[in-house]
């Protein structure tokens, strides 16, 4: 039998978020797992006329190759990747039987699979930036994502679809409505020069000088609320501690604290400090890991529960986060890397946000009453 919410999902996808008209090439994409997405979003783009291909990742095969294989057997570029890049659109999901499955695996291995995969990334991030590529990655809920966040499938399954909206008699409504909001604090933001962001262990100035703030309202990722920039490359100094735990290939990183030099990550620690020699495998990636892409803001305030997912827990209504690594092109950025690795931050208790010096974010919240007084 359908799931009518996840019906409703896949229409939202393709005639909002990504838009799909009549002979456009679109790509599906996900794991084993969320095979029901697939079909969904199959059927809508086929109603949209859309020509449709479909990947499916097998993660269990993909840990085989990583444990057991050789260097010239895993460190292959991702040919599922790059197909979905070179598409007109790509609609991915995540969603997984067991989260943990790369847990195990060397880092040195994920290092060279990552690296073996920076071109089909630097096509991707290129086409992303001029629109020729429309992307929507979503959340398939699944028993091992459930698990992972701590809930019943039952229970994943409705945080999923009440953070999308998707109860709503109208969800893309709701979606224009934090559109228009969303896009006043952008506005605010394009022309301002720097940004001073300061939390509990946290004073960092962030230039965004030039830079162009992206409203993110469903549009790329779904569920969306963030709106975010890619700093200039040599222009962030102080430090950060992040509150929330960093993850990566099911390893977790608590309060990861990161000091930067004109643009550089200079100093890079954990509390978990058995793990720092896996953190430092991802932040050494290649030359432009050690530097930021992104600074963001996250606005969706009907997401207040962290659930070691990505996908959510960067839209925290009352976070920020940075993300080191492959900058935003379409923002302005130029950060190149093959890793693109948010880290989120809690703002609701000691948070300030500065402007070229003038407070407009305070305790996780906007203060309204900067835009009455622009």
């Amino acid at each position: 039998m359908k799931d009518e919410r996840l019906e409703k999902l896949a229409d939202v996808l393709v005639n909002y978020s990504t838009k799909v008209k009549k002979g456009d090439r679109v790509a599906i994409s996900a794991e084993d797992a969320a095979l029901p997405f697939i079909k969904a979003v199959a059927r809508a783009a086929v109603k949209a006329g859309a020509l449709v291909e479909y990947y499916i990742d097998v993660p269990d095969v993909d840990a085989e190759l990583l444990k057991n294989g050789t260097e010239e057997q895993y460190a292959r570029e991702n040919i599922r990747f790059g197909a979905c890049a070179k598409s007109d659109v790509w609609i991915s999901a995540w969603g997984s039987e067991n989260t943990k499955t790369m847990q195990s695996i060397e880092a040195e291995r994920l290092k060279q699979k990552r690296l073996a995969n920076k071109d089909n990334r630097k096509i991707y991030s290129e086409r992303m930036g001029t629109g020729e590529l429309r992307w929507c990655g979503t959340q398939f809920p699944t028993n091992g994502d459930a698990q992972n966040a701590g809930m019943s499938l039952e229970e994943y399954e409705d945080f999923v679809y009440t953070a999308g909206y998707l109860y709503e008699e109208d969800p893309v409504a709701k979606w224009q409505e934090m559109a228009a909001w969303q896009e006043k604090w952008a506005s605010y933001l394009d022309g301002k020069k720097e940004l001073h962001i300061l939390s509990k262990d946290t004073d960092i100035f962030v230039n965004v000088a030039g830079r162009k703030w992206i409203n993110c309202c469903g549009d790329a990722n779904f569920p969306d609320g963030e709106i975010f920039t890619s700093p200039v490359e040599d222009g962030i100094n102080g430090y950060i501690t992040f509150s929330y735990p960093a993850i990566m290939n099911g390893n977790e990183f608590y309060e990861v604290r990161l000091t930067v030099e004109k643009g550089r990550i200079v100093d890079v620690s954990c509390k978990n400090e058995q793990m720092l020699d896996t953190l430092l495998s991802y932040v050494d990636t290649d030359a432009g890991s050690r530097y930021f892409g992104e600074v963001a803001i996250g606005t969706n305030y009907g997401i207040q529960r962290h659930t070691k997912n990505i996908l959510f827990d960067e839209k925290i209504g009352g976070s920020m986060h940075m993300a080191i690594g492959e900058a935003f092109r379409e923002a302005g950025g130029k950060n190149e890397s093959a890793i693109h690795w948010d880290m989120i931050n809690d703002m609701t208790k000691e948070g300030k946000i500065y402007a070229d010096g003038e407070l407009f974010y305070e305790n996780g919240k906007f203060k309204e009453e900067i835009l009455k007084k622009s």
